[in-house]
């Protein structure tokens, strides 16, 4: 059974105007290495305890060093405060090393609003969640994935083809995922979930960790509560690098995240 909620682990403490250290979880790692949406997410923690708005709206994160769990350091500044929204800096270091550094902008998202226009989007998947198959903590090639014991990650079995080491070659996942405890997913827990699925490139070879390099995302809508569906796709392999899109909607059918990321990986 998960051990603490997500706000209890992307939660931070001010320690000066400005300044707030945490605690980066052993139990939100992959291979022993903290997933990179889990850290965003404390930084969009901070960012918004020093903006005059509530809700992460963008954030767009550059990944230095993985952080080792344990004690990490945050800075947030902002660096211009607007009427409706802000843009904040926030970084984390560890030991005086950075390790991340990202840039937000902080506003309000109105849950009375409606899409104008949705036709440039993919179409959001067709099978339910009780269809699909829950991710053990470990992953294909034996690796440990404490975070799937602290989430629930549901993939469509057709996007599952990796799991028997028979990847589709389609380079493409799609499923549900769902914060434990019964939490609902804010804007924050948002930058978690764009980056919470397993590489989508399981699907075209089974590789170790992919490390993530630059993560973007954009937080579109308040999702309802309850779990939220999510596509992850890979789009182009080139020179040990890889960049995916994500989109997530929440159970209303609507588009609440997307995100994109530039990751590092080793094929062949």
């Amino acid at each position: 059974m998960p051990t603490s909620s997500f706000a209890d682990v992307t939660a931070v403490d001010q320690s000066a105007p400005g300044r707030f250290t945490a605690e980066v979880s052993p139990l939100w790692t992959i291979a022993g290495k903290p997933n990179g949406g889990y850290l965003l997410a404390v930084l969009g923690r901070a960012a918004s305890r020093v903006g005059a708005h509530q809700h992460v709206l963008a954030a767009s994160a550059h990944y230095l060093h993985s952080p080792e769990p344990g004690p990490v350091d945050v800075v947030a500044e902002v660096l211009r405060a607007g009427r409706s929204a802000s843009q904040v800096r926030a970084r984390m270091s560890q030991a005086g090393k950075p390790c991340v550094q990202a840039l937000f902008t902080i506003g309000l998202l109105d849950p009375d609003t409606k899409p104008y226009w949705t036709d440039g989007l993919p179409a959001a998947g067709e099978v339910g969640r009780d269809e699909c198959v829950r991710l053990p903590p470990v992953g294909p090639t034996g690796f440990p994935v404490p975070m799937m014991g602290e989430i629930d990650l549901r993939l469509e079995p057709a996007t599952l083809s990796f799991a028997a080491g028979r990847p589709s070659g389609r380079g493409e996942l799609r499923g549900w995922l769902e914060l434990t405890h019964g939490e609902p997913f804010d804007p924050t827990a948002l930058l978690f979930a764009v980056d919470a699925f397993p590489p989508a490139t399981f699907e075209i070879e089974q590789t170790g960790w992919v490390p993530t390099l630059e993560l973007s995302v954009y937080v579109r809508a308040l999702p309802v509560p309850g779990p939220v569906q999510v596509l992850q796709r890979a789009q182009l392999i080139d020179a040990q690098r890889v960049d995916e899109v994500c989109y997530v909607w929440d159970g209303t059918g609507r588009l609440v995240a997307q995100a994109t990321q530039l990751a590092g990986i080793r094929l062949g």
